[in-house]
């Protein structure tokens, strides 16, 4: 199992919301490429970017992308607003190694089953929840859909994972729900990355036990609740 740092943009800065609320960012830091370097610095092979205006409509933070992928070299995973093969062929020619799709892919199978197939290997589905229901545009919208239901659906894709965020635990540093995460772990058939409240070094051996691929780590690693250097040496990749 890999630990992933978030390394989220929004308006240019680099940041961490509560509870995925754009009005509740805890931490912004105004240089998001040194912080990619940073992590990258202390041992982290993979970072987890987030274009939070994309996601939400009201921007984008394209240039910043193209930033980290030339001057922080490593393995980088990508998605917000990620609604067509145009955006998503953007980041792969930008150099991104994976791009993560959300809204459109809950909303369009169809659509989703293409670009995974144009792409195999290298498609990313965020599957954003709370408490078990499936959310859409930037976690401001419930479906109807339960997580469970629409993991169970992308089997048959030749996807590179799931990306599993308890929305409800985001940047709320108050661990993760395990019998959550073990019902996540038993409904996908692709590798899992969990997101959303984790907070211990006890709660990654957890996910590495239960199967998990990796963790996306945001809030917890920005605070300090978290040992950067000992998170890194164990699950650093």
């Amino acid at each position: 199992m890999i630990a992933i740092p978030a390394v989220d943009l929004k308006e240019g800065r680099c940041v961490q919301l509560v509870g995925g609320r754009p009005e509740e960012a805890r931490v912004t830091l105004p240089d998001p490429v040194a912080v990619a370097r940073r992590w990258r610095d202390r041992g982290f092979r993979v970072l987890h970017v987030v274009d939070l205006d994309a996601a939400l409509g009201s921007g984008g933070n394209l240039d910043l992308v193209a930033r980290l992928v030339r001057e922080v070299p490593g393995e980088l995973q990508v998605g917000g607003g990620v609604r067509d093969d145009e955006r998503a062929r953007t980041l792969l020619e930008l150099g991104v190694d994976r791009v993560i799709v959300g809204t459109r892919a809950v909303d369009d199978p169809d659509w989703l089953a293409h670009l995974a197939e144009s792409h195999p290997g290298r498609i990313v589905v965020a599957a954003d929840m709370r408490d078990g229901w499936i959310l859409r545009k930037g976690w401001t919208e419930a479906t109807e859909l339960r997580v469970g239901a629409f993991l169970d659906g992308l089997s048959a894709l030749p996807l590179a994972g799931v990306l599993c965020t308890d929305v409800g635990r985001e940047g709320q540093v108050r661990g993760i729900d395990r019998g959550g995460v073990e019902a996540v772990l038993a409904a996908s058939s692709h590798a899992v990355w969990i997101s959303g409240g984790v907070t211990t070094l006890d709660e990654l051996r957890f996910l590495h036990r239960a199967g998990a691929a990796g963790a996306v780590l945001g809030m917890a690693l920005y605070t300090g609740a978290l040992d950067a250097d000992k998170v890194a040496e164990e699950f650093g990749g």
